[in-house]
């Protein structure tokens, strides 16, 4: 759960409350990441502090409501240690729904339809490419941010080798193989020839 990691160290550094840990995190990740939701934010607050891993206290204002600030605790402190000290892990798979659109262009057997599929996928990664030159001029300021607009580059940079490797790979030929034949009989024929004695 990186999210609650990533405001667990926020609260490392100074206690806060949600639209200040909300603002510090988009301070501190840049526009690469996304904004951060406040109410999901205050679901995560909710849970940290169901955990035990953040206290919190009201304090009154004179003018608006009260508001919750919350600090780190002693168990938080070392769950954030336990993190950082682990490896990030992918999740298992490759789940993309880019994949998904070549498997249908593929499974339909037709090379244009393939074709149009990838060209319309690398002129979209190339424009993003563009926009990660802009961004990454303007992340100057901001290592972390910088870093994290490299980040990105490179995973686009990946994703234009996948288009190269489908261009490559997935010729008419391979294509006519992927084909599954359309049945010829219907399910009950199919059960009852697999059944009777040979």
């Amino acid at each position: 759960m990186p999210l609650h990691h990533a405001v667990l160290a926020l609260l490392a550094v100074k206690p806060a409350h949600g639209y200040e840990l909300k603002g510090s995190f988009e301070q501190a990740v840049g526009d690469q990441w996304g904004g951060l939701n406040i109410g999901h934010l205050y679901q995560i607050l909710d849970r940290l502090a169901r955990d035990g891993l953040i206290d919190s206290e009201r304090q009154p204002q004179p003018v608006k409501p009260d508001r919750l600030v919350h600090r780190i605790t002693g168990a938080g402190r070392a769950e954030l240690d336990r993190w950082l000290d682990e490896p990030a892990e992918r999740t298992r798979g490759y789940r993309d729904d880019f994949f998904l659109k070549v498997m249908a262009a593929a499974q339909a057997g037709d090379p244009a339809m393939l074709a149009a599929v990838l060209r319309r996928q690398r002129v979209h990664l190339l424009t993003e490419l563009r926009s990660l030159a802009a961004a990454g001029a303007a992340a100057a300021e901001s290592p972390v941010v910088a870093l994290l607009v490299t980040a990105a580059e490179l995973h686009v940079r990946a994703d234009l080798g996948v288009v190269d490797a489908a261009e490559r790979d997935l010729t008419p030929g391979a294509l006519a193989a992927l084909r599954v034949p359309a049945a010829t009989e219907g399910p009950e024929t199919s059960l009852r020839t697999r059944s009777s004695p040979a």
